[in-house]
């Protein structure tokens, strides 16, 4: 039996597992590795750092954890089930129980397929996230993928650090004039969907639209929104956004009792300190609940 099971080794995840390790808290954490900070080419905004690949963020924080007693386990839950007053966690080969469930499985981001004539290339050539790196996508041609509304708003927001940005239409739904106007006053460019996108062997990115049209640009930004990773939750009665993201309290509680979350999951606001700050609560109010346990 643990005190808290931890679903997802993405940065939450792990920050809380060295949280409620430091509390003296028997915490386990099971991790599908599909975390989105892998996707993570170099964060400039991880406190400390002057740009850190999240790869070597989730080692850092995998062997930080570990260092405090979590333990980790490369796995995938399947289900969530309350028995008696304890969750139980079914993956492929074994079954967990825990007084308490941390959720922190994150979300995964939409985008039109992509064809690579080589293997190995740029990962800040597909990008997910200008607040996180828009800095450094500085006076590079930028194209914005999504129906013009979506897409509009992180072009626009894109516009503060380059004038080559475009938007690329993905969606016939009708948008807001308002958002054609803004674009149309930053000089951002509305174009055809794209029915084919490549990056070729000199690492540059080739758009091709359905009018025909050749388009060449630097970096690419998708804005075709998400799946948030919610179903566990959901099926246990979890209240949710219209858009899957689970809504908690100050302490980061789900509306289902003993069961927490933190992360993407949760936020709209996709950042490593959001989801640092949401693991900081959510492992605090766990140990408080905990009956007090001497070893």
């Amino acid at each position: 039996m643990f005190d808290c099971l931890v679903i997802g080794g993405g940065p939450a995840g792990l920050l809380a597992a060295t949280y409620l390790g430091r509390y003296r808290r028997r915490v386990r954490v099971i991790d599908a590795g599909e975390s989105r900070a892998s996707k993570i080419p170099e964060s400039h905004n991880y406190p400390g750092f002057f740009g850190i690949n999240g790869n070597e963020i989730l080692l850092r924080l995998r062997l930080q954890a570990e260092s405090y007693g979590a333990e980790l386990t490369s796995a995938r839950v399947t289900s969530l089930r309350i028995r008696r007053d304890t969750f139980v966690a079914s993956a492929s080969s074994f079954d967990v129980e825990a007084r308490f469930v941390l959720l922190a499985t994150g979300l995964v981001d939409r985008c039109l397929p992509i064809e690579y004539d080589v293997a190995d290339y740029s990962a800040d050539l597909i990008r997910f996230c200008p607040i996180c790196d828009g800095y450094e996508a500085m006076d590079q041609r930028v194209g914005v993928l999504g129906d013009v509304d979506a897409a509009g708003k992180k072009a626009l927001f894109l516009r503060t650090y380059t004038k080559y940005v475009s938007v690329f239409d993905t969606c016939s739904k009708v948008e807001t004039t308002d958002m054609r106007r803004a674009l149309k006053e930053a000089n951002i460019p509305v174009l055809d969907k794209p029915s084919h996108i490549k990056i070729t062997d000199k690492g540059q990115i080739a758009m091709l639209t359905e009018n025909g049209a050749s388009h060449a640009v630097d970096a690419i930004y998708p804005a075709m929104g998400c799946v948030v990773r919610s179903e566990l939750a959901k099926a246990l009665g979890a209240a949710c956004t219209p858009l899957g993201n689970l809504i908690v309290d100050d302490h980061q509680h789900t509306t289902v009792p003993k069961l927490y979350a933190a992360g993407d999951v949760v936020s709209d606001l996709h950042q490593l300190s959001v989801a640092f700050g949401h693991a900081a609560l959510a492992a605090t109010s766990i140990h408080n609940q905990l009956s007090l346990n001497w070893r």
